[in-house]
C-alpha cells in the first residue's frame, strides 16, 4: 500500500505494512527532471564501469553479492515490511538473487567477451570475431511481489554486461529498492552504477522515455507493459517485459499424488498466490482425479493465511480476486473456501473443480491463494487446455512416466516448464526466464539474460588477399565470377533427397 501527501515544494508518498497499514517508509516522488538527472549521473559511471573490464566488475559484483549476504536478515525484515510476506520467504529470495548475482558476475566475461568464429570456406582469408558490449545505461521497472529477486534477475545481469543502472522499484516496496543501492556503494563507492528513483507510475513513465536509457527492463502487468513500450517507443528504446501468467500444473495417471499435490499447493498458495509463475490452473488425468483431489485439499485445510503466508500486498487486487472466486464458485464445484475466504487484507486458500474455461478465474490471472482443478481424458487434453491461453510463462508437469513428461515439457506453450518439481527453473542461473504471448518477451537470467543487456559487435579482419578471387572491387571480372560460381556448385549445388 501507498499514501501520498504534498507539500508546496515537492510531492511524497508512504510505503505501509499491508498486514497492519502501519508506513514503513517516507520516500520522495521523483519528477521527470530528476529521472533525467540520474540518468544523467548513470551514464557517466556507465563510462567508468565498462572501462573497469570483466575482472573489476567481476570483483566488485562478488563483493557485492558478500554484503547482500550479510545484510540478509536486515534485507528481509524490510521486505517481510513492505510486503507482508513471512521473513522465511523474504530469506528464500533473497538468496535466490545471490546465487543469480554470483552466476552473472563469474560467468560475463565467458559469454560475452570477444571469441573467434568460423569465417567459412568463403571467408577462408578472414579472421571473425564476435563479441558482446554494453548498452549504456538500463532502467528496470520492479514489481513489489518479489522486490529483491525478480528485479535482481535484470540488475545482476545488467550490471555484469557492463552497464549502469537506474532501478524504479515498485510504489509498494520503494524501501527494498533504496537498501539494495545503499548496499550496493559499499562495493562500487567510486560511481553511481546502480541509482534508484522512487514514484508512482508517472515515474516509470520518465525513465522510459528518457533518451539517455539504452533499454528498459520491466516486470508488471501485461496493461502496464503496453503503456511502458508506448513511452519506449519514442526513442526506439527496446525493452524486455515479463508480464505474468495463468501458469497450469499437469498430474499424469502415474504421478507422484502426494508430491504433486504439495507443489500444486506451494505454486499456488505461497506469497499468497502472488506469483507470476504459481500454479492457478490444475489439470488431472481420469483415472487419478478424484484421489489428487483428497491429496490437495487435505493439506490445504492445513495451510493457514497470516501464519503459512502474507496479505494481499496491492489492495486493489482483491477485488479482482473476489471476482475470480464467485465466477468459479457459481461455475464450478467447490471444495474449499469461497467467497467468505476473502477477508481483507487476507485471503484464506481457496480450491474449486470443474471450473468451466472460459471463467475469467480459468482466463485471467488471478495473484490469489486460489485454484481451479480441471478432469481431463489424458495428459494430451490436459496440455490442449493448459495451451489454450493467452498467456504463455511457466508450467509444470508431474509424471512417473520421464520421455512423456519431457514431452509434454516441451509442448506446453511457455518460456519455462518444471517436470515433478514447482518454479524450480527460478533456482537455476544458467536457465533464461521468460514468456510468450500476453506474457511479454526477451529473457533475464542465464547466458540469454546476458547477452539480453548486451550488443553483439562483429568483427571481421582480412588476414590475406585471395588471390583471383577480388570480389568486392570495381576491378572485378568475369572470370572471378565464373570461379565463384563453380566454388559455389560444388559446396552448396548437390541435392540430398
Amino acid at each position: 500500500m501507498t499514501r501520498m501527501t504534498a507539500t508546496t515544494e515537492n510531492r511524497t508518498f508512504d510505503s505501509l505494512n499491508p498486514a497492519t497499514g502501519g508506513t514503513v517508509g517516507t520516500h520522495p516522488v521523483h519528477d521527470a527532471a530528476a529521472v533525467r538527472a540520474a540518468v544523467g549521473r548513470a551514464s557517466e559511471a556507465a563510462s567508468w564501469w565498462a572501462e573497469l573490464g570483466y575482472a573489476g566488475r567481476r570483483a566488485r559484483l562478488l563483493d557485492y553479492k558478500a554484503v547482500i549476504t550479510q545484510n540478509l536478515k536486515r534485507i528481509a525484515s524490510l521486505v517481510h515490511e513492505e510486503t507482508g510476506k513471512p521473513e522465511g520467504d523474504a530469506t528464500l529470495e533473497i538468496v535466490l538473487a545471490i546465487t543469480h548475482l554470483d552466476w552473472a558476475a563469474r560467468r560475463a566475461q565467458r559469454v560475452l567477451g570477444p571469441h573467434r568464429v568460423a569465417s567459412g570456406l568463403l571467408g577462408v582469408n578472414l579472421a571473425a570475431t564476435l563479441e558482446y558490449q554494453p548498452l549504456g545505461v538500463v532502467g528496470v521497472i520492479g514489481p513489489w511481489n518479489y522486490p529483491v529477486f525478480t528485479p535482481m534477475g535484470s540488475i545482476a545481469y545488467a550490471l555484469a554486461a557492463g552497464n549502469a543502472v537506474v532501478f524504479k522499484p515498485s510504489e509498494l516496496t520503494p524501501g527494498v529498492g533504496l537498501l539494495l543501492a545503499e548496499l550496493m556503494r559499499e562495493s562500487v563507492p567510486e560511481q553511481p552504477v546502480f541509482q534508484v528513483v522512487t514514484g508512482l507510475g508517472e515515474t516509470g513513465a520518465a525513465l522510459a522515455s528518457d533518451p539517455g536509457i539504452a533499454k528498459i527492463a520491466f516486470t508488471g502487468s501485461t496493461a502496464t507493459a503496453k503503456r511502458v513500450m508506448t513511452a519506449c517507443a519514442a526513442n526506439l528504446t527496446p525493452i524486455v517485459a515479463e508480464c505474468g501468467g495463468k501458469d497450469a500444473l499437469i498430474v499424469d495417471v502415474d504421478a507422484d499424488l502426494g508430491a504433486a499435490a504439495d507443489a500444486a499447493l506451494w505454486g499456488a498458495l505461497s506469497n499468497a498466490g502472488q506469483t507470476c509463475v504459481g500454479v492457478e490452473r490444475v489439470y488431472v488425468v481420469d483415472a487419478v482425479y478424484d484421489e489428487f483431489l483428497r491429496e490437495l485439499t487435505g493439506r490445504a485445510r492445513q495451510v493457514k493465511a497470516g501464519e503459512q503466508y502474507g496479505p494481499i500486498t496491492m489492495p486493489g487486487q482483491l477485488a479482482i480476486i473476489e471476482r475470480h472466486i464467485d465466477a468459479a464458485t457459481a461455475g464450478g464445484r467447490t471444495l474449499l473456501g469461497g467467497p467468505e475466504s476473502v477477508r481483507a487484507p487476507y485471503v484464506d486458500p481457496v480450491i474449486v473443480a470443474d471450473v468451466p474455461e472460459d471463467s475469467p478465474a480459468v482466463t485471467e490471472e488471478t495473484f490469489g491463494p486460489t485454484i481451479t482443478v480441471k478432469r481431463v481424458a489424458d495428459t494430451e487434453e490436459a496440455l490442449a487446455k493448459a495451451n489454450a491461453s493467452a498467456y504463455g510463462l511457466a508450467g509444470t508437469v508431474f509424471s512417473g512416466n520421464t520421455r512423456r513428461a519431457m514431452d509434454l515439457a516441451r509442448r506446453m506453450r511457455g518460456g519455462m516448464t518444471a517436470i515433478n518439481s514447482v518454479i524450480s527453473f527460478a533456482g537455476i542461473p544458467a536457465l533464461p526466464f521468460g514468456g510468450v504471448g500476453d506474457s511479454g518477451f526477451g529473457r533475464i537470467h542465464g547466458a540469454d539474460g546476458l547477452r539480453e543487456f548486451a550488443r553483439p559487435k562483429s568483427i571481421s579482419r582480412q588476414r590475406f588477399a585471395l588471390p583471383g578471387m577480388k570480389l568486392t572491387s570495381f576491378g572485378r571480372g568475369q572470370a572471378e565470377l565464373d570461379r565463384l560460381v563453380k566454388l559455389v556448385t560444388f559446396l552448396h549445388g548437390r541435392r540430398k533427397h
